[in-house]
């Protein structure tokens, strides 16, 4: 039997058709996952719909860390998208930590999966050698911006550089790190990425209408010499006619791998 969850107000979801079972905080008492999460995952397991461009470093990766993880979805996602043997996943917030702990073992993970409780800069100096870094940091950075309500504050109120800073030192020398992050800011993500070696190969951009701007721009780099940037179609949310893309409802019903 399940043990009760560690936060009374949680809500029970599901990913993927129903097949990843996911508990995260209800809507009034913290922050919630988005698609980013699955966008990112799939993106850094090279499964995207409608990519055409590859680099030339892949496959599946032997050991994950998702920096920042929340209640898990990006890396169970790689689970699921068997892109990662195992992964571990790194978490400040105590609640949020032991939820993804939960969620790891309901979807029969546990063995595959570790959970730091513990600020990316901290636990950065106990993991290294993974050979993937995926990583959706809070997209307001201190300062900057209205700030977000505190309920939600930790997941979206964030120095960039520290994640950035923590994936360049757990990044093995054939390793990649993929991020997601604002469409408006790619240029502060991408210039941040070179300053702590890490060179951008790999970019996507998402728009939730064909018509619209980019939304949020998913990134792969590596460490490594500059140049060589691959720039991919680009990845569209909806039909324009109010419903899903083709691409996104692909992506939302994926099996297991």
């Amino acid at each position: 039997m399940r043990a009760e969850s560690v936060l009374a107000d949680v809500s029970h979801d599901w990913l993927f058709a129903g097949t990843l079972s996911l508990r995260q905080p209800a809507r009034r008492t913290g922050y919630r996952v988005n698609v980013d999460a699955i966008l990112l995952a799939a993106f850094a397991a090279r499964v995207l719909p409608g990519g055409e461009l590859r680099a030339a470093r892949g496959g599946r990766a032997r050991h994950a860390v998702d920096l920042g993880s929340g209640v898990g979805a990006v890396g169970l996602t790689l689970l699921h998208l068997e892109a990662a043997t195992r992964v571990t996943m790194v978490e400040v917030d105590d609640v949020l930590a032991r939820l993804a702990s939960e969620n790891a073992a309901e979807n029969a993970w546990a063995d595959r999966t570790e959970v730091v409780h513990s600020d990316v800069r901290r636990a950065a100096s106990s993991l290294g050698g993974a050979d993937l870094v995926v990583c959706n940091p809070p997209y307001v950075t201190p300062g900057r911006g209205r700030a977000p309500a505190e309920r939600v504050r930790a997941a979206k109120y964030g120095d960039l550089a520290t994640f950035v800073d923590a994936a360049r030192r757990i990044t093995g020398r054939r390793a990649r790190a993929c991020f997601v992050y604002p469409a408006i800011e790619a240029m502060t993500l991408l210039t941040m990425l070179r300053d702590h070696g890490l060179e951008p190969k790999r970019l996507r951009a998402v728009h939730g209408r064909a018509s619209d701007k980019a939304r949020v721009v998913l990134v792969e780099s590596v460490p490594g010499k500059p140049g060589g940037l691959a720039v991919e179609p680009p990845f569209v949310e909806t039909d324009g006619r109010g419903g899903r893309s083709a691409e996104l409802a692909a992506l939302l019903t994926m099996p297991r791998h």
